[in-house]
């Protein structure tokens, strides 16, 4: 059991199995590799990892501790003193690790940036050129077992100090401004048309912190949600872009 744990977490590391796949537009868990995931907390002992500034005592190595310049080039992607990433996480090529954490079972696609004092929970999954901010977390879902993983889709900007958690999903192109907190009981209102939806953030919504009215209590103290301000244009895309340099 031991080996095919362990040849589960090298799959998630090296990308070619992963913890949710997208089907015809819809996000699809492999709990099978989550239980693996859970499994080699229980069948892997501790071990201590050296690095520069710190001894670490953990059953997970990092994921470059063994790469030689070699193997960092041919994985192409670039990770300043500090950023951390955990064995059976998957980085793509011409992605920028800051310092940052990304912990096993994520996925972070190709040309995304993981800012300053970013977090990537486990198992969460990270789309194409998205630009996670400086502080902003992606919260990460293990247990429980049905649980599916938190989701940022291609091209989405979270802004400083965010936390989108919960399993929620935001969807292709969309973004979300500094301090934007999100989890699958958050309201997400539409001002333009009222409507109230929960756990995923329509294509291309534009996302700000507001809050709303109690019904039972119209005068009292309003709760909090998050508001869809408008549809992203040029405007806002020019402002959140990851400069090509």
């Amino acid at each position: 059991m031991l080996k095919t744990i362990n040849q589960t977490i090298e799959l998630l590391d090296s990308g070619k199995i992963r913890v949710a796949e997208k089907k015809n537009s819809s996000w699809t868990t492999n709990q099978w590799v989550k239980k693996a995931i859970l499994l080699s907390f229980r069948v892997n002992k501790m071990k201590t990892s050296k690095g520069p500034y710190s001894t670490w005592f953990d059953k997970i190595e990092g994921k470059t501790q063994k790469w030689d310049k070699k193997k960092l080039i041919k994985a192409g992607f670039r990770s300043v003193p500090n950023g951390v990433v955990r064995k059976g996480a998957f980085i793509a090529k011409n992605v920028i690790l800051m310092p940052s954490f990304v912990n096993l079972g994520a996925y972070v696609d190709e040309g995304t940036m993981i800012d300053t004092w970013a977090s990537v929970g486990s198992c969460a999954q990270v789309g194409k050129n998205c630009h996670i901010s400086g502080g902003a977390g992606i919260g990460g879902v293990l247990e429980p077992m049905q649980a599916n993983p938190t989701i940022i889709e291609d091209n989405c900007f979270v802004g400083a100090r965010s936390e989108v958690v919960e399993g929620v999903i935001v969807r292709e192109g969309s973004v979300l401004s500094m301090g934007v907190f999100i989890g699958k009981s958050t309201k997400i209102v539409n001002r333009s048309t009222g409507e109230i939806l929960f756990g995923k953030i329509p294509p291309y919504s534009v996302i700000v912190p507001g809050s709303l009215p109690s019904k039972s209590n119209p005068d009292g103290p309003a709760l909090y949600c998050v508001v869809i301000i408008k549809q992203v244009d040029e405007k806002t895309r020019s402002k959140t872009s990851i400069n090509d340099l």
